[in-house]
């Protein structure tokens, strides 16, 4: 039986750590690139422009992330905002992630240490 190949991701809307326990580094991060400038120049001009925007951004956010994903077979997505669920309507959407077991926990704001032992917790108890 070949082993499972099991993906973590803590994120927010601003950054995903993306922890692979059989990497020697264990982590990689992906940010967002809409910041608080691109948010306050889109802002200036209306705020129907700051919300395309916004949308615009965070689909590049997830597509990135949805990259990584495709190589596993189990994900679990943890963090302390709503932007794990978002994630996970944004790859309901699409077929390609359809045999991928995909799980979305709540939890608080941790350290990189904390946030490898939540997923050896989650994964091997």
């Amino acid at each position: 039986m070949k082993p499972q190949k099991n993906l973590g991701i803590w994120m927010d809307h601003s950054i995903a750590n993306v922890i692979d326990l059989k990497s020697k580094t264990h982590n990689q991060s992906i940010e967002s690139h809409f910041d608080f400038e691109i948010k306050k120049e889109a802002l200036a001009k209306s705020e129907s422009l700051m919300h395309n925007k916004k949308q615009q951004m965070d689909d590049d956010y997830f597509k990135e992330i949805s990259d990584v994903i495709l190589n596993y077979e189990n994900v679990i997505l943890f963090g302390p905002t709503n932007a794990k669920t978002e994630l996970h309507n944004y790859l309901e959407l699409d077929s390609h992630f359809k045999d991928i077991d995909i799980k979305v926990v709540p939890s608080d704001k941790m350290s990189k240490n904390e946030k490898v032992a939540f997923v050896l917790n989650y994964f091997y108890n």
